[in-house]
């Protein structure tokens, strides 16, 4: 018998701690729902459902276990009824039963729905029982007409989501998003550009044309290529574009653009 007692005991305290646990995730969900409606978000109520739902599955189990007494055997007595406050059970119940009283013990203790209640139900009970099987059937068809139509509504208005969703995602792109960083980049740090080298042009009779000197500051003191520096008229072996050594007018007037270009 002691033993018995023992594993009941120990069984109802893992009964209430999960309870408990049930009790406080119940309410932080209120909680949130009272005072954070606004910032509360859908992935976080579905955790908190998640995790309610979590507690109910492990007393299920605790309750269903070979192990765990049979509670339906047993029956609460109220062993003291009294109409004073009692600031034990008020600590025990939170603040929700301050008394424990012959008007209170009936509804605390109910194993049955209120008479009331009992009393509808056992009505409704004999109408369905009483009622035809065709009438039955009548009414079943017609329900099943009407969820039918609604189904059938939900799913012309999923489709017609869907295939617009589809429509947009399907649409043509006209703009390349890493293409226009690539050319804001490029114009504005020069990012991705190459300098290429100019390439020797012949002359018209064959003969040796000038070459654009590398990019770099003039008057730099770095090895200049030949033929890569400003022509002097005067230097013997530079010819110009007819085979002629340039004379010195034209250098001239070459150099100042402001004069006619017939001035002799």
């Amino acid at each position: 018998m002691q033993r018995e007692e023992k594993q009941q005991d120990a069984a109802l305290e893992a009964i209430i701690m999960r309870v408990n646990d049930l009790k406080n995730s119940i309410g932080s969900m209120l909680v949130k729902l009272e005072h954070e409606y606004e910032t509360l978000n859908w992935p976080s109520f579905l955790d908190n459902f998640a995790l309610m739902s979590g507690h109910l599955t492990t007393l299920s189990k605790m309750l269903s276990h070979d192990k765990s007494p049979p509670l339906r055997n047993l029956t609460v007595l109220p062993l003291l009824l009294s109409p004073d406050r009692d600031e034990e059970l008020l600590r025990l119940t939170e603040g929700r039963v301050p008394t424990f009283s012959h008007d209170l013990v009936p509804d605390y203790l109910r194993t049955k729905p209120e008479p009331d209640v009992e009393r509808q139900m056992i009505q409704m009970e004999h109408k369905a029982a009483n009622l035809a099987y065709e009438s039955a059937q009548k009414q079943v068809t017609a329900y099943s007409k009407v969820v039918n139509h609604v189904w059938d509504i939900v799913s012309k208005a999923r489709e017609e989501w869907e295939s617009e969703s589809g429509s947009r995602s399907a649409a043509t792109q006209t703009s390349s998003v890493s293409d226009t960083h690539a050319l804001v980049a490029a114009v504005g740090m020069g990012k991705g550009l190459k300098l290429q080298p100019m390439v020797q042009q012949p002359g018209p009779s064959g003969a040796q044309g000038m070459m654009v000197a590398p990019v770099g500051r003039p008057g730099a003191g770095g090895p200049q290529q030949p033929g890569s520096g400003p022509m002097n008229p005067n230097q013997p072996g530079q010819m110009g574009p007819m085979g002629k050594a340039p004379s010195a007018i034209k250098t001239n007037i070459k150099a100042a653009p402001q004069m006619h270009p017939y001035a002799r």
